[in-house]
């Protein structure tokens, strides 16, 4: 069989699965495709394949649903959250130039660290409660956008601020998913020159997954309410830790050789 075939298969196999978990449990896409595409292509590139389906998904979750319409979303959450928006911007800009300064094996160790604590501290069952002052903020913002612009994991410290600033899971679902769209678009900046050197096959591919991905998450949106969805979350937790396992171990034999 030919390998593009196989390499296509692989691709669409990932974002689907990804996608439809995502939908029925409303976690995981990033972290799953990034995490499985890592353990298979250099991170950086992982990174921009999973760049545009992502900005679609957190665009679509952050604009659209709930009872404001497009305009008054990104107006009303731009204007409470501007400053967590902004220090996760300006953090994932600085993540997104670490993968063209550093050396990926790193970046790889990163991702298994934060995989272990984002599934750890999901499985103790109580979330990390930070304080809800602008100094806090201000560092979670910037940190969590640096981890996010390296490695697309910015969701394992994100959430810890919002779920202590605020108990609403409309809000912190749309705020995390403002935030996540901005780092995306932080990402397209700095890697501009790798994304614009994608062949056109390539740009067809990412096309196809990107709306795959979203027909998929509408699917997993549309069935998760006939569905367990404690145990699909337990399913992407283990999922996640040995994708993170894999990555963490070729991030070390890396190391070693």
């Amino acid at each position: 069989m030919d390998s593009t075939i196989i390499q296509m298969g692989l691709l669409v196999t990932v974002f689907i699965g990804a996608s439809v978990l995502h939908g029925i449990s409303g976690i995981g896409f990033t972290l799953i495709a990034t995490t499985a595409l890592a353990s298979i292509y250099p991170l950086p590139y992982a990174i921009v394949l999973v760049i545009f389906p992502s900005l679609l998904l957190n665009a679509t979750t952050w604009l659209i649903g709930g009872e404001r319409s497009i305009w008054q979303n990104i107006s009303h959450y731009s204007r409470h959250y501007w400053l967590l928006a902004l220090t996760s911007l300006l953090g994932s800009l600085l993540g997104a130039q670490l993968l063209l300064w550093v050396n990926s094996t790193y970046l790889l160790l990163l991702l298994a660290v934060v995989i272990a604590f984002y599934v750890l501290n999901s499985l103790w069952g109580k979330a990390i409660e930070l304080p809800n002052t602008k100094f806090v903020l201000i560092a979670v913002g910037l940190s969590a956008g640096i981890i996010g612009g390296a490695t697309n994991a910015m969701s394992a410290m994100l959430m810890m601020y919002l779920l202590s600033a605020s108990d609403e899971k409309n809000t912190i679902a749309k705020v995390g998913n403002m935030c996540y769209f901005l780092g995306k678009l932080a990402q397209i900046i700095i890697l501009r020159e790798p994304i614009m050197a994608m062949s056109r096959a390539e740009w067809q591919i990412i096309s196809l997954i990107s709306v795959l991905s979203i027909v998929a998450t509408l699917i997993g949106i549309r069935v998760h309410h006939y569905l367990p969805q404690a145990r699909f979350r337990q399913l992407i937790l283990l999922i996640l830790a040995v994708l993170g396992v894999r990555i963490g171990w070729q991030g070390i034999t890396a190391l070693l050789l």
